[in-house]
């Protein structure tokens, strides 16, 4: 009896490690099934954990993320040589923010900064940037901004808002500016197009936007049209003087940001010989558009309207 009770216990033994044992093995899976696993333009970036310490490469990435009310995970940001300073709404979480990098971030400041989170614009990576298979080997996610749509910036507030655990948050936002694009719609409703230069710097030609570039899209959405538009192989590129002469834009939309100043860019298109002869230049139809203004980030609705304004001053008096 004493070896059948004994017997009795031990297989009651391995019936309950076992049981640890299955429930231990099942833990592991559970977090899996808990992770976030986000499409980000054909790279996936997998989530197990809310990130604490973000990286903001780009003032348009810096700006969304203070928009979403997400200013207190950022540990640093980059690129304020790309900016003229924040919107007013956003000006005192900005001031707050240290900033990693005037240019473009360095592979030694991102490893050394702690951030566990990298939300930046595309040209910040790759070839002459940052390695992302090196960054996310030592536990820094990166999820790039490179959207050239509408729906495609909405989808990265909304993965953003997954990310940080604010979906509702990230789709009021996104409901908020395409109300307010669809307003400027409606106003603009059967106003004939303006051909619009982009014009961000110039030298042996004018360094503009091509077809495919997020500020073509919004060009078109203030009523404009980009002249070089059949561009579509590049989102920007260098085009002779005298394309521009044989194009002949309406307006001329200068980029502002760190150097050289708006007063010399209009300067050097005043002294052109071949923009010198443009209508649009003769009549001084500058419109100055900050350029983070025209990066896909939270700045849509704004870029829209000021451009429309800008377009048709009558009908926006």
């Amino acid at each position: 009896m004493k070896k059948l009770v004994l017997l009795f216990t031990g297989i009651l033994i391995l019936v309950l490690t076992g049981c640890g044992a299955e429930e231990e093995a099942a833990t592991p899976q559970k977090q899996s099934e808990q992770s976030l696993l986000i499409d980000n333009y054909g790279r996936n970036v997998e989530i197990t954990e809310k990130p604490s310490k973000a990286l903001t490469l780009g003032p348009n990435a810096t700006e969304l993320f203070i928009a979403l009310g997400l200013a207190d995970y950022v540990i640093g940001n980059s690129l304020d040589n790309h900016s003229r300073g924040a919107l007013p709404e956003y000006a005192d979480d900005y001031d707050k923010i240290p900033e990693l990098t005037y240019g473009s971030a360095t592979r030694e400041a991102v490893l050394t900064s702690g951030a566990d989170f990298i939300y930046g614009i595309d040209w910040e990576f790759g070839s002459e940037g940052l390695d992302v298979d090196e960054l996310e080997s030592y536990g820094i996610k990166v999820y790039m901004n490179k959207a050239t749509t509408l729906e495609e910036i909405y989808q990265e507030i909304r993965d953003i808002g997954k990310v940080f655990e604010i979906e509702d948050r990230a789709e009021a936002f996104v409901a908020g500016q395409k109300e307010r694009i669809a307003k400027v719609q409606d106003k603009l409703s059967g106003q004939d197009p303006v051909d619009v230069l982009v014009y961000d710097s110039g030298g042996n030609g004018v360094f503009t936007a091509g077809g495919t570039n997020f500020e073509t899209l919004l060009i078109e959405l203030a009523g404009g049209r980009n002249i070089f538009d059949d561009i579509t192989d590049k989102q920007w590129t260098t085009v002779s003087y005298e394309e521009v002469l044989s194009r002949q834009p309406d307006v001329i939309l200068i980029h502002d940001y760190d150097a050289p100043s708006i007063e010399q860019k209009i300067k050097d298109i005043k002294n052109d010989p071949a923009l010198s002869q443009l209508e649009s230049v003769k009549n001084e139809n500058f419109l100055v558009i900050s350029l983070e203004s025209v990066l896909p980030g939270n700045r849509m609705a704004y870029a829209v309207e000021t451009m429309a304004k800008g377009f048709y001053p009558d009908l926006f008096k």
